[in-house]
């Protein structure tokens, strides 16, 4: 069996497993995807919940669009060229939830906006965690305190733009999320990552999630505030399948049910070997890149092998996550370490170490392969080269491939 399998932003490797070892190759799944533009303008014309654009927007001294960084597939662009038939974007600031992530790059920009950047530039502020005055809104009931960007709160009006898909600890992206972590402070961020440490925090998981929950109560301290949402969910070509739009949470409630049509992937059994890819924009570092290990491990056998293959276009991310699964050989070791205390990044060591306990991880990246190899994975060049050496060691062994493994999630049944 002849595979290609994505690499970078324009990369291609080519990957040959013999046809007795392959148990085949997942997506998301296939849904018909119609004309974008009218889903999002029928979106937009029957809001799930709440008055409709124009309704909403009347009076509106202070309008604040929420919109996802670069890092995210969300087509934003297409849904404010959409908003444009409607409305005078310039009339409008632009907050970009990126969590503790960077400020996007220009080119970021370019792809975020669209063709809507040049006269909305001067509106846009990325929002910096560490910098941004952020105001107090209160705890929530796991003692996480609420600091949020202060163009968020002083706004009376607020549009979010968003992408809903299976996120590996909050349950799903979207909604909610673009407050905590959007446009939250690093402390309030880190607090709500914390709970991330728990078992219930896990993708497709909403009812006694504690990062779910976390992000819930941030929404009801801010519970006055009018919110108008519109939440898309993509296909495996990331086109716009289904698009909700309206009350905050009903528009997310109906998103999450057309993402589990799409992003929920039945497999008849578990695999010896996943081959985990991280495609394009989600390879951006191995920080981001780790949810395609975190969704491939739901399809491993307990001893199996997972493979995470992605360029790491930018490195390593926050370098914490890395310091701690390198501190020991022992996955077990790096867990009671994780354990005695917390800093933001800690979570993803700890979802790591976790899949380090039941199989071993193997890299295709662009990373130093020192530096993979301290954190307790080995490093390969090629995905040709580590399916190799699997099969050299288990000629027996069935190898699954997870195409688009930072939103796929395998269950079996």
């Amino acid at each position: 069996m002849k595979l290609t399998i994505p690499y970078g932003k324009d990369e291609k490797q080519i990957l040959n497993i013999p046809e007795e070892n392959f148990a085949g190759t997942i997506y998301p799944k296939d849904v018909h995807v119609g004309d974008e533009r009218a889903e999002i303008r029928r979106a937009l014309a029957n809001p799930v919940g709440g008055p409709d654009l124009e309704k909403f927007l009347e009076g509106g001294k202070d309008i604040v669009f929420i919109v996802n960084d670069g890092t995210r597939p969300t087509p934003t662009c297409k849904v404010l060229d959409a908003l444009a038939e409607r409305m005078d974007l310039t009339k409008a600031r632009y907050l970009v939830a990126t969590g503790a992530h960077r400020a996007p790059t220009e080119e970021e920009y370019e792809f975020i906006f669209g063709r809507q950047y040049g006269k909305l530039k001067d509106r846009v502020h990325a929002h910096d965690a560490k910098k941004d005055k952020c105001v107090f809104l209160g705890k929530s009931k796991n003692g996480t305190e609420m600091h949020v960007n202060e163009i968020a709160v002083n706004a009376d009006r607020l549009v979010i733009i968003t992408s809903v898909e299976p996120h590996y600890f909050a349950g799903y992206t979207g909604g909610r999320k673009s407050f905590l972590p959007g446009v939250a402070s690093y402390k309030t961020i880190e607090q709500n990552h914390f709970l991330a440490m728990k078992q219930e925090a896990q993708a497709l998981v909403l009812d006694g999630n504690p990062v779910h929950e976390d992000m819930m109560d941030a929404l009801r301290v801010v519970r006055d505030k009018p919110i108008f949402a519109i939440q898309i969910v993509l296909d495996r070509h990331q086109s716009v399948y289904r698009v909700e739009a309206g009350d905050l949470h009903a528009s997310f409630a109906a998103a999450v049910d057309h993402a589990n049509e799409v992003f929920s992937v039945a497999i008849k059994e578990k695999a010896d070997v996943v081959v985990s890819v991280a495609p394009y924009p989600m390879d951006v570092d191995l920080y981001q890149s780790q949810k395609a290990l975190d969704n491939g491990k739901w399809a491993l056998k307990e001893g199996g092998t997972i493979i995470m293959v992605s360029k790491c276009r930018e490195g390593i991310g926050h370098e914490t996550f890395l310091q701690q699964l390198s501190l020991s050989s022992d996955p077990k070791a790096v867990l009671r370490n994780l354990a005695k205390e917390y800093k933001l990044g800690y979570h993803k060591a700890a979802k790591m170490a976790e899949i380090a306990v039941w199989g071993r991880i193997w890299t295709v990246t662009g990373l130093d392969p020192e530096l993979i190899s301290k954190a307790n994975m080995r490093p390969f060049a090629t995905v040709q080269e580590a399916v190799d050496a699997a099969l050299a060691e288990n000629k027996g062994a069935k190898v699954l491939i997870n195409m688009d493994g930072s939103i796929t999630v395998p269950r079996v049944g």
